[in-house]
């Protein structure tokens, strides 16, 4: 199973907790990507 956030957050900013490690990292660098 794959997830995409492919245009959800196209002109959008986001804030996302816990961004220094684990889940929140792995988020916001999958966010960043796409």
């Amino acid at each position: 199973m794959t997830m995409s956030f492919a245009g959800r957050f196209a002109g959008r900013s986001a804030v996302i907790t816990g961004g220094a490690s684990g889940i929140g990292l792995a988020v916001a660098l999958r966010i960043v990507e796409e």
